[in-house]
């Protein structure tokens, strides 16, 4: 349908997809997503991230051209192969996650809480491949696998899930600035709302991406991942 001058992509997504979604993906999901601030906190101590401003343009960069673009790229990787039952490709999506993971922090970030994730909705919702995959992988399931795998499992359509993965991410990380710069609530509201293009082109790069596109250009987020790690006083784990 047409918006004004913009062409809208209508989802139909049923109520039990949306409720899953909202379930899994929001803060009260035991994953420990708070804790994290994928290196805003070393940023904001050396006065990279100042403001509103700072924070929206760093987080639409590290979702379009970083570890947000891989992480969109492997979880529609990994989805598919679920829908084909392929588990050769879905344990070698797994290792193109781990092997992207170029920092300590980062490897910690995402292992942490694929780990949780693939326990607690192995004990609550249920998810058959996501355990089958815990089996037969040997290493950690990185967190946009596990989710992935879990949304390809309950028959939630890719692309509202993806949309709903990165609309966490981008709002974990808003009020990880919040607490740390720190912004009034209504100014880290201001900026979710101005990463809503950012959030639907990064799930739009995952539909349309495969593994061999896999790449990131934000150095200095990755820097701040590294410098995190011997930061003196640290709130997050990331």
């Amino acid at each position: 349908m047409r918006d004004g001058h913009r062409m809208v992509t209508v989802m139909t997504t049923t109520n039990a997809e949306l409720y899953r979604l909202m379930a899994w993906l929001s803060p009260a999901y035991p994953v420990g997503a708070f804790s994290y601030s994928h290196g805003i906190e070393w940023l904001v101590e050396t006065g990279a991230i100042t403001d509103a401003a700072n924070l929206q343009r760093w987080l639409a960069d590290i979702l379009l051209c970083g570890s947000g673009r891989n992480d969109a790229i492997l979880f529609a990787a990994a989805y598919r192969a679920v829908r084909r039952e392929d588990f050769e490709a879905l344990c070698d999506v797994a290792m193109c996650a781990n092997a992207i993971a170029s920092t300590a922090e980062r490897r910690v970030e995402t292992h942490a809480q694929g780990s949780a994730f693939a326990e607690i909705t192995a004990n609550t919702w249920g998810s058959t491949n996501l355990s089958r995959l815990a089996a037969i992988y040997p290493r950690a399931i990185s967190y946009p696998v596990a989710v992935a795998t879990a949304a390809a499992d309950h028959g939630i359509a890719l692309e509202p899930a993806l949309e709903a993965y990165f609309h966490a991410f981008a709002a974990n990380l808003v009020s990880a600035g919040v607490r740390l710069i720190p912004l009034g609530h209504t100014d880290g509201q201001r900026v979710l709302m101005q990463l809503e293009q950012a959030v639907a082109d990064t799930a739009a790069l995952g539909l349309a991406g495969d593994l061999s596109q896999l790449s990131n250009i934000t150095i200095m987020a990755e820097i701040a991942a590294m410098k995190h790690e011997t930061q003196y006083t640290r709130l997050f784990r990331s």
